[in-house]
């Protein structure tokens, strides 16, 4: 698919694109990847991203690229297919911080465990970004057209993501595009987080 310039293509387990996923995956997450890896969170994604079957695989990332040069990307999959994931490709990594990790999935178990909470029939966005000097050339709108796309193909019914509370531009994007917000996290005690958004496809 191409608007323009962009042109739209599926990914190839190669490791300098999986930087380049690693670095996107990590806009998109305002930095909560760098945080939860530590430093060598992009060669741990990008290694992962390299493999087959898991959240993060080649299988899963779209990339804009305009005149050959990556511009933006998109990841995601349908639920049923993050049920049968395993997350060995990133555990399994060289350097992986298995004490680090230890001690954040005790303090960040509810929010690690939040794409399991996407209900069956569900196609997950698991991150959109766009270089910031490309912004505004709807590159992001041509990428949320081809997970749409990807998301029926896979017999998906519902388009959900999550996005942070204090990311406007991205959350006005998504209900441009017919999204709106289901529901926030955490959902009591705590100011939310995070926005659950979603759309009939």
């Amino acid at each position: 698919m191409s608007r323009g310039s962009i042109v739209l293509r599926n990914a190839e387990p190669d490791l300098e694109e999986g930087l380049a996923f690693a670095r996107y995956l990590d806009t998109a997450a305002d930095g909560f990847m760098r945080f939860l890896l530590g430093r060598r969170a992009p060669h741990l994604l990008a290694h992962a991203y390299t493999r087959p079957d898991n959240d993060y695989s080649f299988e899963n990332v779209v990339f804009a690229e305009d005149g050959g040069r990556i511009v933006g990307m998109s990841a995601g999959f349908a639920t049923e297919d993050h049920r049968r994931y395993s997350d060995r490709p990133l555990t399994e990594a060289p350097g992986f911080p298995v004490v680090r990790m230890s001690v954040l999935r005790i303090l960040c178990a509810p929010l690690l465990r939040i794409l399991d909470t996407v209900p069956d029939g569900g196609f997950y966005l698991l991150a959109l970004a766009v270089d910031d000097a490309e912004r505004g050339r709807g590159i992001g709108s041509s990428l949320i057209d081809h997970v749409e796309e990807r998301a029926r193909r896979s017999g998906s019914s519902r388009l959900y993501l999550d996005v942070a509370v204090k990311n406007e531009g991205a959350r006005k994007l998504y209900e441009r595009r017919g999204m709106a917000v289901e529901s926030r996290w955490p959902k009591r005690l705590l100011p939310p987080l995070l926005l659950r958004m979603a759309k009939d496809l």
